[in-house]
């Protein structure tokens, strides 16, 4: 079964739910993205900070990131 076909069936039995169902489906998957969104943000901060301390990476100025940024 394609990715597509199963999409389609999830589609198509959501669609069998009562209007409350569904909108209820919907908020869960909003907060699971929302959840997961976070998560990955929190993963990102605390590999930056790992890399900082090993010396990975080093500060720099407002200035020094535009110049940058614009060369």
């Amino acid at each position: 079964m394609t990715p597509n076909a199963r999409f389609d069936e999830l589609l198509d039995a959501v669609e069998e739910l009562p209007e409350d169902a569904q909108a209820q489906l919907v908020d869960v998957i909003r907060r699971r993205l929302a959840e997961r969104g976070r998560q990955r943000v929190l993963q990102e901060v605390r590999q930056g900070r790992k890399d900082f301390a090993d010396g990975k990476c080093s500060t720099s100025t407002p200035e020094e990131l535009i110049r940058e940024i614009e060369s």
